[in-house]
């Protein structure tokens, strides 16, 4: 695919270097010379210096010709996006999507006004990530999960830690234990180090593995004795960092909680946040890297701390800081790539980062109008797909053991009406199916082949 991006902030280059490693012609705009060059250094990209709201460079980056345009420039630059968005679809790109920062536009109304416009997709990676970090508020025990078909099948992230009865046990003994029904859940892969395991019969369980698990909605409750976890009642939660994210998380889980505290160093932004959040947050000026006043605050009597200020090593620190308080469920928000592993090896329950959110967004894009929906999950490099299958295609023409399916990709589970399967050997796939797939990078465009 031909693919331009506009914006070579964080968003925009992680994507440039994703989407780069899938055999794609990638072309990036940007007004700053010296990002430019940083990521034409590491990444098989051409570059093009101009304003993207400009015909002429739209033009010279070969914008008509384009299968995808992708607007990313920093949030602070959403008239930037939108107009390059709208330029672009009309000087002939297949598929455009734009970055915004204003909530007002993804009402229904608003989004189909800009579909009318030519905006194939918006994406707000801050609301994203509060959505994300809400929904691990609510299922607590994983580091990350994700819903097939309104919640039917679910894939759920376990770490083992020592106390797991699944620790030294091969997959093999496991499925073969009596009081465990296969049919409710299974495994699908296993992160270990730097690397992920799509598992054999073989495939032990170690201690801080990251256990990758689709479920019927069923089996959650006998799922959760096997990965030796429990749920946590949150009733209080502390939030560090009063910008967009802290804020959309404050609004949303209050409704469901008693009570909410955010830490902000910024007065002005203190004085804002406290008129316009529920009466049941709790909006505190100060340093939320100075354990003091954090003692001060209670700390120890929250069930929950979320760390999103706009620094990952204050967000990693602070959260390793709160779990030695007792704290029992921490989430931090993590842009630097290469800190997520760090910060889970150092105890962080679970990590949220918006670069791999949104690319997830927008590489659904470079795969056939079958993917339905793809996420990249914390603490792998693999995406979980959701397929609807398309009547004679390859997946139907047998059972999953006697199609050849990469071994690098596995089929957790199938959708049918209004019933919901795990996926064994013997399963057959009907048309119009939707399923759960879960798959390593390099696996994926084969993957998307069995589906056309």
């Amino acid at each position: 695919m031909k693919i331009i991006i506009a914006g070579a902030g964080e968003v925009g280059s992680h994507l440039a270097k994703m989407l780069s490693n899938e055999s794609n012609d990638i072309t990036v705009i940007d007004s700053d010379a010296e990002r430019l060059d940083a990521l034409s250094m590491n990444t098989d990209v051409i570059t093009v210096l101009g304003n993207p709201t400009s015909i002429k460079v739209l033009n010279e980056a070969g914008v008509p010709d384009a299968d995808l345009f992708v607007a990313v420039s920093p949030a602070s630059s959403q008239d930037v996006n939108i107009v390059s968005a709208i330029l672009a679809k009309q000087l002939g790109s297949k598929k455009v999507t734009a970055r915004i920062n204003n909530e007002e536009y993804l009402t229904y109304e608003n989004k189909f006004l800009f579909t009318e416009l030519g905006i194939d997709l918006l994406f707000y990676p801050e609301k994203i990530a509060s959505g994300e970090i809400v929904d691990l508020l609510k299922r607590n025990a994983t580091t990350a999960s994700m819903d097939f078909a309104r919640g039917k099948l679910m894939i759920s992230v376990y770490k083992l830690e020592e106390d797991s009865p699944l620790i030294d046990l091969q997959i093999g003994e496991f499925s073969q234990k009596e009081d465990v029904d296969d049919l409710q859940f299974r495994i699908i892969a296993i992160s270990r180090g730097n690397e992920t395991i799509i598992p054999s019969v073989e495939t032990k369980f170690k201690y801080h593995d990251l256990v990758f698990i689709i479920a019927k909605r069923d089996g959650m409750a006998s799922l959760m004795k096997y990965v030796g976890k429990s749920e946590i009642n949150v009733k209080n939660v502390m939030i560090l960092g009063g910008g967009r994210i802290g804020e959309m998380v404050a609004q949303q889980i209050s409704k469901q909680v008693e009570t909410v505290k955010i830490i902000e160093e910024d007065r002005d932004r203190c004085l804002e946040l406290s008129e316009i959040t529920p009466n049941n947050v709790l909006v505190i000026n100060g340093d939320g890297r100075n354990s003091d006043l954090m003692i001060e605050e209670s700390i120890r009597d929250y069930d929950a701390f979320v760390a999103v200020t706009k620094s990952s090593e204050t967000n990693i620190l602070a959260c390793v800081a709160a779990k030695r308080l007792g704290i029992p469920r921490t989430i931090a928000e993590v842009e630097n790539i290469e800190y997520i592993r760090l910060a889970e090896s150092m105890g962080v329950d679970a990590v949220i980062n918006k670069k791999l959110i949104t690319a997830g967004r927008i590489f659904k894009f470079t795969l056939s109008n079958k993917v339905r929906f793809i996420k990249y999950m914390s603490g792998t490099n693999a995406e979980a797909l959701e397929f609807i299958v398309t009547p004679g295609s390859r997946i139907t023409k047998g059972k999953l053991k006697d199609l050849k399916f990469p071994q690098d990709a596995i089929i957790g589970g199938i959708v049918r009406g209004n019933e919901a399967f795990i996926a064994v050997g013997d399963t057959e796939i009907k048309e119009y199916d939707r399923v759960a797939v879960f798959a390593l990078p390099e696996a994926v465009k084969e993957v998307d082949k069995f589906f056309k």
